[in-house]
């Protein structure tokens, strides 16, 4: 039974509430973080659906969720939150994905607009040639198969004690850059194969190295804290854990499939689980775990890489340049918990699926830094428009699992964008606008048009206006290097 859009109660503005009883397989309600167009266009393309199949999951706690940049994805909506009891919950591959701990990270600077705007072309050339970037692209080294396992075991920790970086920015990544990892066993050959190669690569698709202009301050107290200056430089870096997490999300769907199709009832084969306490479900978080650390220590690399890159530039060091992490966090990811529930506190694994966390302040898993304003919260735009930082809020803890939307998310698939595109020159179309894009593939610009996604500040008025998190700086694209 397909959902309507009288069907949905709403809460407020930017809050839609699907009730359980619509729907006779759901065991919870489902709730939508959208404006009305957002929500419209979700019933369209089947997204809500996938709420409504995550909804009727076995132990599912509380509401199945979904964030206002909600789109069609594998299993779980893009967009998708969910949590289940850490103590007899399942764990779901298709509500992590594919591209696993796919996630942003941010660095200010004291580099300014007028240092900087003369050099544009430069700059966007040395970072593309430096950086491998693309479909299976490869770093000029590979690491043993010994080295390797110290970075899936320690993550970015590992890539600061052999390679380069230091070890205070391990308090700005979520997780410290680490989650525990002891199994090696359980990761296939191919996996290993796959990864060795591809530490310190951007990838394809949407993944992206951005330098932007900070434009625009909306909260003066949090920008300084954060570090974020009016008229200064930042650079976002957005990629995942490559075909390390890639191979081994296939790997266990397909295990978990074998294992439990037959044995478990639901309304998506994408949505295939095994129990927490299972062999499979031990197996794949510990997997997951380890992609995490790849692609913590993969965003590593790559910072520390652009950052030798500006330090030659510019003759001076990282520190006269003023570089600083701001911020890394996940958001392709499954992680356990402590939340309050129906006023209990419980211990539960919380899914989400191009979601981020936003947790607020005074909060104990975020930088002590940061324990006055709220977590960072990093949501990049297409590379035609504006990025924006915010900050995590009290009523995300109490309405999404403290999670909040992780980008402007997709309005056309990348068959259709690649057509509507087909007469286009994207980079000529986007040096209009003063910015400059840098790519080997052209295919892959059409595919990432900004025509393709949602208007992001609509999805950051949604996400502000619903209360999960608070804007305080805008960054506008200045030079883009795409997969």
């Amino acid at each position: 039974m397909k959902m309507e859009f009288r069907d949905f109660n709403k809460i407020s503005d930017y809050r839609w509430l699907l009730e359980k009883n619509k729907d006779r397989a759901m065991r919870v309600d489902a709730e939508i973080i959208a404006s009305e167009d957002i929500l419209k266009k979700a019933i369209e393309d089947a997204s809500i659906q996938q709420v409504i199949n995550v909804a009727s999951l076995n132990g599912i706690i509380y509401r199945s969720l979904a964030m206002p940049d909600i789109h069609y994805g594998y299993g779980f909506c893009i967009g998708g939150v969910a949590a289940f009891p850490a103590d007899s919950g399942i764990v779901l591959p298709g509500g992590v994905g594919y591209d696993i701990n796919c996630g942003v990270r941010l660095i200010s600077t004291e580099i300014t607009l007028k240092e900087i705007i003369k050099h544009k072309e430069s700059i966007g050339y040395l970072i593309l040639n430096e950086i491998p970037t693309g479909l299976g692209s490869k770093k000029k080294f590979k690491f043993s198969k010994k080295d390797f396992l110290r970075i899936i075991t320690d993550g970015a920790k590992e890539i600061i004690d052999n390679y380069s970086g230091l070890n205070q920015d391990l308090e700005y990544i979520e997780s410290n850059g680490k989650l525990d990892f002891d199994s090696p066993g359980i990761i296939s050959e191919r996996a290993y194969e796959r990864g060795r190669a591809q530490v310190g690569s951007l990838g394809s698709g949407n993944h992206f190295i951005e330098i932007q202009l900070i434009d625009e301050i909306f909260d003066e107290d949090s920008a300084e804290i954060f570090g974020l200056k009016k008229g200064n430089i930042s650079i976002m870096i957005h990629t995942g854990s490559r075909g390390f997490g890639h191979q081994i999300a296939s790997d266990y769907i397909e295990r978990i499939r074998r294992k439990n199709i037959n044995k478990i009832k639901i309304k998506d084969p994408q949505l295939i689980y095994a129990e927490i306490s299972s062999n499979e479900g031990r197996n794949y978080l510990q997997a997951l775990n380890a992609a995490s650390n790849f692609a913590w220590a993969n965003r590593h690399m790559i910072m520390e890489d652009v950052i030798s890159i500006f330090e030659k530039f510019f003759k001076s060091s990282r520190k006269g340049l003023g570089i600083n992490l701001v911020y890394d966090q996940a958001h392709n990811i499954a992680k356990f918990e402590d939340h309050v529930i129906d006023s209990e506190k419980r211990r539960v694994l919380v899914h989400r699926k191009g979601a981020t966390r936003a947790f607020p302040s005074g909060h104990k898993d975020i930088p002590e830094k940061y324990r006055k304003t709220g977590q960072p919260v990093l949501i990049p735009g297409s590379m035609g428009t504006a990025s924006y930082v915010l900050k995590g809020t009290k009523k995300a803890m109490e309405l999404t699992f403290g999670s909040s939307a992780h980008g402007a998310g997709r309005r056309m698939s990348r068959h259709k964008a690649i057509k509507f595109s087909s007469n286009m020159n994207v980079r000529e179309e986007l040096k209009k606008k003063n910015i400059l894009v840098f790519s080997h593939s052209n295919r892959g610009l059409k595919e990432e048009i900004p025509e393709a996604y949602k208007d992001i500040d609509e999805v950051i008025e949604v996400t502000e206006g619903s209360g999960i998190s608070k804007k305080v700086a805008r960054l506008i694209p200045l030079i883009v290097v795409k997969g």
